[in-house]
């Protein structure tokens, strides 16, 4: 069967990894991002295979925007059954350095957007009795980052907001999870500076994106609330 979903976030890295995964695994696919230039070579690439694809420009921290987001996937593919926040801002800046503006605005595309993206997806999946939300959390979900204030409260609260959906959603057949990243995930500007040799091994996106379907595909009875997702590396164990 297929299903409607929406990837919001889509850039090269794992935002583009879980868009082919779930259009590959049948679904239709909304994908939200600013970029409209990069979504649209996306979406060539994806219909070339024949898979279901929309490129939709969406400024998540725009309420209107996020709205008409969802209408267009809907107009396109039907009701949304699978939701996927990614999306994530990041000002790499402590106390003194950031800024109050950076500071709302890592909060307004991580929090507020995903707040707003729940709230557009979720009647669609109360509808049906069923759907799933996943959000996408970090390192920094669990435990805060010095120098990264922004982006470590940001996902602190993501946290709470993917807890917090879970208790009111789960008894109405929604499966919310939350999905840490706890690593560096392989993309082009990663690739960059990396160095095999000094620094930590790298989380293949491809990978990660099989773990978010398993988190879709997973039965009622057993569901996941919270995925830990790393690299091997001995001092994690230790």
């Amino acid at each position: 069967m297929s299903h409607t979903a929406v990837i919001a976030g889509v850039g090269p890295g794992l935002g583009a990894a879980l868009v082919r995964k779930f259009a590959k695994e049948g679904c239709r696919v909304g994908m939200f991002a600013r970029s409209a230039a990069y979504l649209q070579r996306l979406e060539a690439e994806l219909k070339q295979q024949s898979c279901g694809a929309l490129a939709v420009p969406v400024d998540l921290r725009e309420p209107t925007q996020v709205a008409a987001g969802f209408r267009a996937v809907r107009e396109s593919f039907g009701p949304v059954e699978i939701l996927v926040h990614h999306a994530g801002s990041a000002s790499w800046k402590g106390l003194l350095d950031l800024t109050p503006d950076e500071l709302e605005q890592g909060w307004r595309v991580a929090v507020y957007g995903g707040f707003l993206c729940a709230r557009e997806a979720v009647p669609d999946m109360l509808k049906k009795g069923r759907g799933t939300i996943l959000f996408t959390g970090a390192t920094s979900s669990v435990r805060g980052r010095g120098g990264a204030l922004a982006f470590s409260s940001a996902k602190f609260a993501v946290r709470g907001m993917a807890e917090s959906l879970a208790r009111e959603l789960w008894p109405k057949g929604i499966h919310v999870a939350h999905v840490v990243i706890d690593g560096v995930i392989d993309t082009p500007d990663v690739r960059q500076n990396y160095r095999p040799d000094a620094d930590e091994p790298l989380l293949n996106p491809d990978a990660i994106a099989d773990s978010y379907w398993n988190l879709v595909q997973q039965e009622r009875s057993a569901w996941t609330m919270e995925l830990d997702l790393r690299p091997y590396k001995e001092e994690f164990f230790v």
